[in-house]
């Protein structure tokens, strides 16, 4: 019997002159979160923060989407992700190694929450952002874990419950992203923060952070862990059901009226 082929790796590390880029490749997907990829960035990204090679993380992708988020195709009556994608979170969230986010092209959803678990993000400037939660009939639960810490209140009412895209000018003047520059700036930017970082000491960057985090840090466990819950529910629920279908059969929900 002939083996199965293994599978091509959709997420990649290299560790170079002190910085450790993880890569999510997954372009035929729009590098969303497939079990695949979740396990290869969780994988990867812990490597990387117990590198003593590696002093700054940059998470960032190939092809024209950051991340479209869960995969909707893996949904099932359980949630996708429902495990692993909060303890990525919590890993990213508590790493001692500070970790940035690139971003070329825009990012959804789970794909916003990985953002708001990085220490540092840039945007191109043409890059957009949205909770498209409820517009499937589920909660964006887990993510709000990282994102209620470090987004203006008002602006996540209006967001999460809209679901409206924004730009990465506001995703800054809100506080989700570090900095928006022209797509043209973006490695250069990137690159800046890097060696300003690489200038700290490890152990007082990782102190800091913790400082920075402060309870944050040490509830999140059990904050992502009843957040896993309630996703879990709503993914089940006839609401969430018909809203993946409806978003894979690209058409309305059902609850879209005239």
């Amino acid at each position: 019997m002939t083996a199965p082929a293994e599978l091509a790796e959709l997420v990649h590390l290299e560790i170079d002159s002190g910085v450790a880029t993880v890569t999510l490749d997954s372009p035929h997907n729009r590098n969303a979160l497939s079990a695949q990829v979740r396990r290869e960035l969780l994988a990867h990204m812990d490597t990387a923060i117990a590198s003593d090679d590696a002093r700054v993380i940059v998470l960032t992708h190939t092809g024209p989407v950051f991340c479209a988020g869960m995969d909707l195709k893996e949904a099932d009556t359980g949630g996708p992700g429902v495990v692993d994608f909060p303890e990525l979170l919590r890993r990213m969230w508590i790493s001692p190694t500070p970790v940035i986010a690139r971003l070329a092209g825009p990012a959804r959803a789970g794909g916003v929450g990985l953002v708001a678990a990085c220490d540092l993000a840039v945007a191109a400037e043409d890059v957009s952002f949205a909770f498209t939660e409820v517009r499937i009939g589920v909660v964006p639960a887990v993510i709000s874990v990282p994102l209620v810490p470090r987004v203006q209140p008002a602006a996540l009412y209006e967001l999460f419950l809209t679901g409206e895209p924004f730009d990465a000018r506001r995703a800054a003047a809100i506080g989700l992203i570090t900095g928006a520059v022209p797509a043209d700036r973006l490695d250069a930017e990137v690159r800046r923060y890097a060696d300003m970082l690489r200038l700290g000491a490890p152990g007082a960057l990782a102190g800091t952070k913790d400082l920075l985090r402060g309870p944050s840090a040490r509830t999140m466990p059990d904050d992502l862990a009843a957040m896993a819950r309630v996703s879990a529910a709503n993914f089940a629920s006839e609401e969430g059901r018909e809203g993946v279908r409806a978003f894979l059969e690209k058409r309305p929900p059902s609850w879209v009226t005239d």
